[in-house]
């Protein structure tokens, strides 16, 4: 498994230092009744970074988020976020964090501006703070129109702006995000990886579950893969990429019957033999030396006379990381819309 994250010290209780890591988890282990959701979870996020956690569905994602929010107790383990013990001062962490689970948690019978005063209310934030707070966040997020509308009148995609809105309501130094973008359209979707970006330059620390694997990639400093409670792999996307093995070299001939000599160009310039989709008149071939290949594959191909449709060399892709860790794409874990989806449990 890649490197990840800094060390920790030999007795499991102290940081190498404690002030360089912002959220720190060690053996966690939870079970529900036979169920073992978490199996022995280690992590770390510095300071002002972005950790993206991957993995398919029932891995213990949320699971981790649950005891990491305090919401969940370890059955063993320890977690730390900023400094506090989730577990012996889960008062402490609450008010170190900002929350977006899974499905928004808004009231529906209050306005946008109302729903993140309240919050700031809560958080302890003066009135006029308050108000200060929630007229920015309905400006980040693209409320004004409706920010004094009640929620119930919102899209899904409108509560889902709204919810992220609320959990940075108290600008907290660690902001725990599961899925958060679930619901959105491509435009939220961009609007929250900016927000995302603003903050961790701001010196906030993330924790990103997700399953839009070009979510991780883009957003991520440091990624973790846990599968069946356990972590998998970790290290930055680069470096899962790289344990994937090297570039690929794909071609479309014209014709099937140009299959076989196609088949003998890339058998010569890459690494074992390729594989056909015979119905796509698609070849693929795992390569070492990258354009080189490319060319002298170009070559043979046009010596052999094999007309060409299509030609690429792709690097290694965070969707070919998850196939390779969990036996499986992530697209078959991919998020059901709303209303078909669990109303509880992990994932």
């Amino acid at each position: 498994m890649p490197e990840f994250g800094g060390a920790l010290s030999g007795d499991g209780a102290t940081l190498r230092d404690m002030s360089s890591v912002a959220v720190r988890a060690e053996g966690l282990v939870k079970t529900f009744g036979s169920t073992r959701a978490l199996d022995g979870v280690d992590l770390e996020i510095p300071t002002g970074t972005v950790l993206g956690l991957l993995g398919p569905n029932g891995a213990g994602k949320t699971t981790t988020v649950r005891i990491l929010t305090t919401l969940l107790r370890p059955d063993a383990g320890k977690a730390f976020v900023a400094g506090h013990d989730v577990a012996a001062d889960p008062q402490a962490v609450r008010r170190s964090i900002g929350l977006s689970g899974q499905y928004a948690a808004v009231d529906e019978n209050l306005t946008g501006t109302e729903n993140l005063y309240m919050v700031g209310r809560l958080y302890g934030l003066s009135r006029a703070d308050a108000r200060a707070r929630a007229a920015e966040l309905v400006g980040r997020f693209r409320l004004v129109d409706a920010a004094d509308r009640p929620a119930r009148t919102y899209s899904g995609g409108m509560r889902r702006r709204l919810d992220l809105a609320g959990a940075l309501v108290a600008a907290p130094a660690v902001v725990v995000l599961d899925e958060p973008t679930t619901g959105l359209d491509p435009r939220g979707r961009m609007d929250t990886w900016e927000v995302i970006g603003e903050l961790v330059a701001d010196g906030t620390t993330v924790l990103l579950t997700t399953q839009y694997l070009e979510e991780a990639d883009q957003l991520a400093d440091r990624i973790l893969v846990i599968d069946r409670g356990r972590v998998i792999a970790a290290g930055t996307a680069d470096q899962l990429k790289a344990g994937v093995g090297g570039e690929r070299l794909d071609i479309v001939v014209a014709d099937a019957g140009e299959l076989a000599a196609a088949r003998a160009a890339l058998s010569a310039v890459g690494v074992g033999e390729p594989d056909v989709d015979e119905h796509q008149r698609k070849l693929s071939i795992k390569v070492d030396t990258g354009p080189k290949a490319l060319v002298e594959a170009l070559r043979l191909l046009d010596r052999d006379s094999v007309g060409v449709l299509d030609v690429g060399l792709h690097r290694p892709t965070l969707d070919d990381v998850f196939l390779a860790l969990t036996g499986h794409a992530a697209e078959e874990d991919a998020p059901q819309p709303e209303k078909k989806r669990r109303k509880k449990g992990d994932s």
